[in-house]
């Protein structure tokens, strides 16, 4: 079963290290197109009969393909320990916004965990890329997927929405939606069915913490911990001051507005 891998991971490399966790690679190779096996140079026989066109095998040892494999892929897929996954990627590790999704998968195939940049990296989508294609059990662990409340760097990217913010305020506004402060919603443009089509899916109501307004000028920055604004609109006079440190500014395509 093929499945259409969600932005940012749209080439995937697969690691794998024994003989059975290469034939469970050769299943998610097949499910990711454009999916890449990397396995060592002894399983090259087993890394080509489980990937056809899609193995590259390689010689000496694992820890030293970890810099190509940054640099060349989005999302890692890892049919390694865990514990042997943190001792491999430690020394290359730079920041969630640069370093690639990391998903760790168990030979069973019985549980996908994200381990590295579960948001902006995407791993944790591609946790339920892998749910999907393989019957595994994602385990996330991210404070706003495990309660399914609002995750505040994927707001809208299913959508095209971008957004405007500092590592800072992304902190502290996702301190403030996970710890159930009062957050500001404001949507002026942009798709109104966001929250349905939320990363990794949302069923339940829109968390109580958060109110809606229709316009940035209703909103009292002080009565709330975070204001998060989908516009097309420049900050309106002085509210750059008012909304220091606090503010998250998303912005829909010009098309979608």
């Amino acid at each position: 079963m093929s499945v259409h891998l969600p932005f940012p991971n749209e080439r995937v490399a697969v690691v794998s290290i024994t003989k059975h966790g290469i034939a469970l690679a050769g299943k998610v190779v097949a499910a990711i197109p454009g999916a890449r096996l990397f396995a060592p140079e002894k399983f090259r026989a087993e890394a080509e009969a489980a990937a056809p066109g899609a193995a590259t095998c390689y010689t000496g040892k694992t820890g030293d393909q970890i810099p190509a494999l940054f640099a060349g892929f989005d999302g890692i897929v890892a049919i390694v320990s865990l514990g042997a996954v943190v001792r491999l990627i430690a020394p290359h590790l730079k920041a969630k916004e640069q370093d690639p999704g990391i998903v760790v998968l168990d030979e069973g195939g019985r549980y996908a965990i994200p381990m590295l940049s579960g948001h902006l990296g995407g791993a944790n989508a591609l946790a339920g890329v892998l749910a999907a294609a393989l019957g595994a059990q994602p385990v996330l662990t991210t404070a706003s997927d495990a309660r399914e409340t609002l995750a505040v760097d994927l707001l809208g990217r299913e959508l095209g929405w971008t957004f405007d913010a500092s590592h800072d305020e992304i902190v502290r506004a996702s301190a403030a939606v996970v710890n159930d402060e009062p957050v500001a919603l404001v949507q002026e443009a942009g798709s109104r069915d966001w929250w349905a089509r939320h990363a990794n899916g949302r069923s339940g109501p829109l968390p109580a913490n958060l109110k809606r307004f229709e316009r940035l000028e209703d909103v009292d920055p002080e009565q709330f911990g975070a204001v998060l604004w989908i516009s097309l609109r420049d900050l309106p006079a002085g509210w750059a001051e008012r909304l220091a440190g606090r503010r998250v500014i998303y912005r829909p395509p010009q098309e979608a507005a």
